[in-house]
């Protein structure tokens, strides 16, 4: 579920002295994942650590992290913030010699949020770039944490993100999971898209069902029997994922039946 592995970034200006660390990561090997870190950050202290969401492959090592460096820890939910208050959107935060703009993008969870470095222009990415949790993925398509993430505030959460690019900028994702991408706007734009297709497969295939009652319970026989016709082959093991992302769309689709 976590492709390669959850990614942990460093973010400092080059002659700071200081440095942000980004998703601390899992708990299991947190004291090692922390050693490897350390060695990045060399003799500079770490300022501040953020939060992208409250998924434990990004928050396991909270406290580890907290503890080893000494630092604030900052999220959306106060459940994950250590000595420091909550995240709000469109804050700009100053740290390690950089500006980190932060982006409410929910829709994977309702606690999520994206980091932009619109000062970040190493090559071959000038534009700036965006660590964007799992909001965007460096592969495949992001699940929506169905009660919690709804395709509502996901498409949203896309349009905010292709609105960061804007014109004459090219903005790279830093997902945090799997490999940088090259445009924010062009990726936030195919994920809307395919979301759009599941719509539209999903009221083709309930055109004849009764009628699905609302909010949708992710677990029930109807999601499930959607799930195994749209997916008939897909492994068991992430079954519960694409089930809660049905339920997502479903959800959606019976709020927006015209769309």
């Amino acid at each position: 579920m976590t492709l390669s592995g959850t990614n942990t970034y460093v973010i400092a200006a080059p002659t700071a002295d200081s440095v942000v660390i980004v998703d601390p990561g899992f708990p299991q090997g947190a004291a090692e994942h922390a050693d490897a870190v350390a060695q990045v950050i060399g003799d500079r202290s770490v300022e501040l650590i953020l939060v992208t969401h409250h998924h434990h492959d990004h928050t396991g090592a909270v406290d580890t992290f907290h503890e080893r460096f000494g630092a604030p820890v900052r999220a959306v939910a106060e459940q994950w913030c250590r000595q420091a208050s909550v995240l709000l959107a469109n804050e700009v935060i100053s740290a390690a010699g950089t500006q980190i703009r932060v982006v409410a993008t929910p829709g994977h969870t309702s606690d999520s949020v994206s980091f932009f470095l619109p000062d970040d222009d190493a090559a071959p990415h000038p534009g700036g770039t965006v660590l964007t949790g799992d909001t965007i993925l460096g592969e495949g398509t992001t699940m929506l944490d169905y009660p919690d993430g709804t395709l509502d505030d996901y498409l949203a959460s896309m349009k905010r993100l292709r609105d960061v690019e804007g014109a004459g900028r090219q903005v790279a994702v830093l997902p945090a999971h799997g490999p940088t991408l090259d445009s924010v706007a062009r990726t936030a734009k195919d994920y809307s898209d395919h979301r759009m297709v599941r719509v539209d497969q999903l009221r083709e295939m309930i055109a004849d069902y009764p009628q699905i009652p609302t909010p949708v319970d992710w677990e029930s026989v109807t999601v499930h029997d959607l799930s195994m016709q749209l997916y008939p082959k897909l492994p068991e093991v992430v079954r519960t994922p694409a089930k809660k992302t049905l339920a997502a769309t479903l959800e959606y689709l019976l709020h927006n039946p015209k769309e």
